[in-house]
C-alpha cells in the first residue's frame, strides 16, 4: 500500500535553507547550532489547523534537515525548536512557541498580540504567523540596467506612501507594487531624470504591539520579520506578493530604472528579549543575536530597537547573503542600501572595514557586482563611521545635508563646508581608491523633515507619534523664514520657495550622487513631524493630491536640475577634482570671489558667496584639448547682489545664464562674453556656461 505523502519523512539535504520543492516534495532546512531537535508542523491552508508534524530526522553540522515525498509548494507550516532553556547561557528554547522559519519567502495570517504569545507556557500557534512553501519563480526576463554610479539620480520613496495621494494612479493600483510601476509613476520618474529608485523595507515587517494599541502603524517598515518574503500588504493580492513586487521590478528596469531596496540586517522585529519569540530567538538566540559577554541573558543593544543581530558569527553571515543574493537572483534587484550599516563590520565588538562580511560581499560573484549603499552610523560605540566602508560601497553623507542646510540657513564660516561638499567630500571619500560617487549626496531623507519643511519649521512637531514630541531629531539645522509652519505671507512663501531650489541646486550641482526624497521635487510636506515611521496616512504618504502652483513651478525646475547635470559631465566627473594645474596651466576646478578672481585662503573667511568653476574640457579628457567649455555656479546666500566678472578663455566662445533660482521659470536667452559682468540675485543660485 502506497503511503500518504505526509505520513514519512526522509533525510533530505542541507545545501539550500528553507523549504524548497524539487517538484516531487519538498525539503526543509534549519539552521541551528544548539537546538537538540527541529520539528516541522503542517498546517491548513489557512493556517489555522494542524495536520501534521515531523521532528527533522538527519542533520549536517549545525543544518536540520528533512525531505517530505509528496509535500508541494503552497504548503503552510512553522517551526519549534527543542533544546536547553538556559539564558544565562543565551539558550531560549520553548517548543510552546510555533516559529517562523528565517528563510520564509510567502507569509500566511499575521501575529495576534494575546495572552498566548506573551505566556511561555502557553502553545503560540494560533496567534502566530506562519510560512508558505514557495512556488519557485523563474529567473528575471528583463536584464538589469548596470547604470553607472557617476550617472546616477536617487529618489528614496515609501512603496506606499508614493502612490496612495496620486491621481494619475488608478485607484485598485495605489499604495501597491503596481502603483510605482504604474505608467503614470514611472513617467514621473523620468521626468525628473531618476535612474534609481530606493524603496524603503519592503521585506515582510512585523505588526508593532504598542503602534497598535496607539491607533498607529509600524508605517516605515524597519522591523523586518522576514527578510527573504515581500511584503504582502503592499501586494493587490497579498497571496501574490512575490509575483507582483517581480512585476514591479521588470516594469521599472524595462524603462532603464533600477531598483535598490533598503535592508535591516542589524535587527529583527523580535526586539527586546523579554519579547515573545517569533523566529531567530527560539531556533538559536545564542549563535544570532549579540549577547553580553558577562550575562548572556541580556542583549547588546547597538541599534535602539532592543537587539542586535551579530554578523560575527558565519551563520549569521550565510543567513544574510543568502538573503540579499535571494533578492538579486529571483526578483532582479539592482542593490540594497544597508541600515545602521556598522552593525555589519563589528567583528567582533569594533568596526573593521576588512571584517569577514565586507570580505564575504566582496568575493561573492552576485553580490560584487551591485550597487552597495551604507548608512555608517548607528548609536554603538565607534558607531559613527563615514568615509570608512571598503571601496566600492556608497555612504549616505548626512554631513552634506547639515553644511548645505546652515549655509542656506545663514550659519557664519560655511563658506569652506559648502565647497568641501561641492567637491565631493574628499577629507571623508578621497581615501583608499574610492570615488566622488561613493557619497551619496541629500538634503533630506524619510528620516527627518522633507525640503519643504526644513524651510518651514524650526522645531520638530511629533505629537501625534504618541511619545509627546520626545521622538525624532531636535537638531534638524532648519529655518522657517519667521513663520513656524503653513503660512499665507507672499514674501515668507516666496523665501522659502527660493531656498527651495537653491538646495536642490546645491544637491545636482556637486560632485557625488544625488539623491532626492520623494515629494522634495514638488514640496511634500510632513506638517512639521520629522519621525513619521509610524504615520501610514496623509502625514506619511505624498500628498501628490496636493501640488499647489508653487509646487508646479518647483518641479518644472528640478526636472531643469536633472537635465543640466546629465547635460555636464563635468558634474559627473569620476575622479576627484583637486584644483591642481597641469603643463597646461589648466585646472579642472577652481574657486572664485565675488572679483571673479581665485579665493586665496583668506578670502574664505566670513566669505557669503562660493563660486566654483569647472574647465568642463579637462574633465572630460584631461589629456585632450581646451575647446573652452566652462561651467561657473555661483552660490550666493548674500542679502546683497554681486555683480561679477565672467572668467576668461584663450578659446573662442560666449557664456550663457543656464539656470537661475531666482527666475525659475526663465529660459536661457541672453549670451555674454568673457570679463562681461553678470549680476547675481541675492540669496540666489545663477549657474553658466560657456560653448566654444
Amino acid at each position: 500500500m502506497t503511503r500518504s505523502p505526509i505520513d514519512t519523512i526522509q533525510n533530505g539535504r542541507a545545501d539550500k535553507l528553507g523549504a524548497t520543492d524539487d517538484g516531487h516534495g519538498v525539503n526543509f532546512a534549519v539552521f541551528s547550532r544548539h537546538a537538540e531537535k527541529i520539528d516541522i508542523c503542517l498546517y491548513s491552508d489557512d493556517g489555522l489547523t494542524e495536520t501534521a508534524r515531523f521532528t527533522l530526522p538527519a542533520r549536517t553540522g549545525d543544518v536540520h534537515h528533512g525531505y517530505i515525498p509528496g509535500l508541494k509548494a503552497g504548503q503552510v507550516y512553522g517551526l519549534r525548536a527543542h533544546g536547553p532553556d538556559d539564558p544565562s547561557n543565551g539558550h531560549r528554547f520553548n517548543p510552546q512557541k510555533l516559529l517562523l522559519d528565517p528563510h520564509a519567502e510567502e507569509l500566511v495570517g499575521t501575529v495576534k498580540w494575546d495572552d498566548a504569545m506573551a505566556d511561555p507556557a502557553q502553545d503560540s500557534a494560533a496567534s502566530m504567523v506562519k510560512a508558505r512553501v514557495p512556488v519557485p519563480l523563474p529567473p528575471p526576463a528583463t536584464p538589469r540596467p548596470h547604470v553607472p554610479k557617476n550617472k546616477t539620480v536617487i529618489m528614496e520613496m515609501h512603496p506606499k506612501g508614493i502612490s496612495m495621494l496620486d491621481d494619475k494612479v488608478p485607484p485598485d493600483l495605489r499604495g501597491t507594487y503596481a502603483g510605482i510601476a504604474a505608467p503614470a509613476t514611472i513617467a514621473h520618474l523620468k521626468d525628473m531624470g531618476v535612474t534609481t529608485v530606493e524603496l524603503l523595507p519592503v521585506a515582510a515587517k512585523l505588526a508593532d504591539e504598542r503602534l497598535e494599541k496607539l491607533g498607529l502603524a509600524n508605517y516605515w517598515g524597519y522591523d523586518t520579520l522576514a527578510g527573504f518574503a515581500p511584503e504582502p500588504s503592499y501586494a493587490r493580492d497579498p497571496q501574490n506578493a512575490r509575483r507582483e513586487f517581480r512585476d514591479m521590478v521588470e516594469a521599472l528596469h524595462t524603462e532603464g530604472i533600477e531598483v535598490v531596496l533598503d535592508v535591516v540586517f542589524n535587527h529583527t522585529a523580535e526586539g527586546p528579549v523579554d519579547a515573545p519569540a517569533l523566529s531567530l530567538r527560539g531556533i538559536d538566540n545564542a549563535s544570532y543575536y549579540r549577547l553580553q559577554p558577562a550575562d548572556k541573558s541580556k542583549y547588546i543593544d547597538e541599534t535602539g530597537c532592543g537587539n542586535t543581530l551579530d554578523l560575527s558569527d558565519s551563520a549569521v553571515r550565510r543567513m544574510v547573503l543568502d538573503c540579499l543574493r535571494h533578492w538579486v537572483e529571483t526578483y532582479g534587484i539592482d542593490g540594497f542600501r544597508f541600515d545602521l550599516a556598522p552593525v555589519l563590520g563589528r567583528d567582533p565588538y569594533a568596526f573593521d572595514t576588512q571584517a569577514a562580511f565586507f570580505r564575504e560581499v566582496a568575493a561573492d560573484p552576485v553580490l560584487s557586482k551591485i550597487k552597495l549603499i551604507a548608512e555608517p552610523w548607528d548609536i554603538g560605540p565607534g558607531g559613527y563611521q563615514l568615509g570608512n566602508f571598503p571601496k566600492g560601497w556608497q555612504e549616505w553623507n548626512d554631513k552634506f545635508r547639515d553644511d548645505v542646510r546652515k549655509f542656506w540657513r545663514g550659519d557664519d564660516g560655511m563658506a569652506p563646508a559648502l565647497a568641501t561638499r561641492l567637491a565631493g567630500s574628499a577629507p571623508q571619500f578621497d581615501l583608499g581608491g574610492r570615488k566622488p560617487q561613493d557619497s551619496i549626496n541629500m538634503i533630506t531623507c524619510h528620516d527627518g523633515f522633507p525640503l519643504h519643511d526644513v524651510v518651514s519649521y524650526n522645531t520638530k512637531h511629533n505629537e501625534q507619534n504618541g511619545e509627546q514630541n520626545r521622538d525624532g531629531n531636535n537638531t534638524n539645522h532648519s529655518h522657517n523664514h519667521g513663520h513656524e509652519g503653513a503660512s499665507q505671507d507672499p514674501a515668507i512663501r516666496a523665501a522659502r520657495e527660493k531656498t527651495k531650489r537653491n538646495m536642490l541646486s546645491t544637491l545636482f550641482l556637486a560632485q557625488g550622487t544625488p539623491m532626492i526624497l520623494a515629494g522634495d521635487e514638488h514640496g511634500n510636506s510632513q506638517h512639521g513631524n520629522n519621525n513619521a515611521y509610524c504615520q501610514d496616512n496623509r502625514i506619511g504618504w505624498v500628498e501628490k493630491d496636493a501640488i499647489d502652483a508653487d509646487g508646479r513651478t518647483l518641479q518644472d525646475f528640478t526636472k531643469k536640475l536633472s537635465a543640466l547635470r546629465a547635460a555636464h559631465p563635468a558634474l559627473t566627473a569620476e575622479k576627484f577634482l583637486h584644483g591642481t594645474a597641469g603643463s597646461d596651466r589648466r585646472k579642472d576646478m577652481a574657486w572664485l570671489g565675488a572679483n571673479g578672481k581665485e579665493m586665496r585662503d583668506d578670502a574664505w573667511q566670513g566669505a557669503e558667496t562660493v563660486t566654483m568653476l569647472l574647465d568642463e574640457d579637462k574633465i572630460k579628457n584631461p589629456n585632450g584639448t581646451d575647446a573652452g567649455r566652462r561651467l561657473m555656479a555661483v552660490f550666493n546666500r548674500s542679502a546683497a547682489p554681486v555683480d561679477m566678472p565672467l572668467p576668461t578663455s584663450k578659446m573662442a566662445g560666449a557664456w550663457q545664464r543656464a539656470l537661475d533660482t531666482d527666475a525659475p521659470q526663465s529660459q536661457p536667452a541672453e549670451t555674454y562674453q568673457d570679463k562681461e559682468t553678470v549680476r547675481i540675485a541675492p540669496h540666489s543660485v545663477a549657474v553658466f556656461v560657456r560653448k566654444p
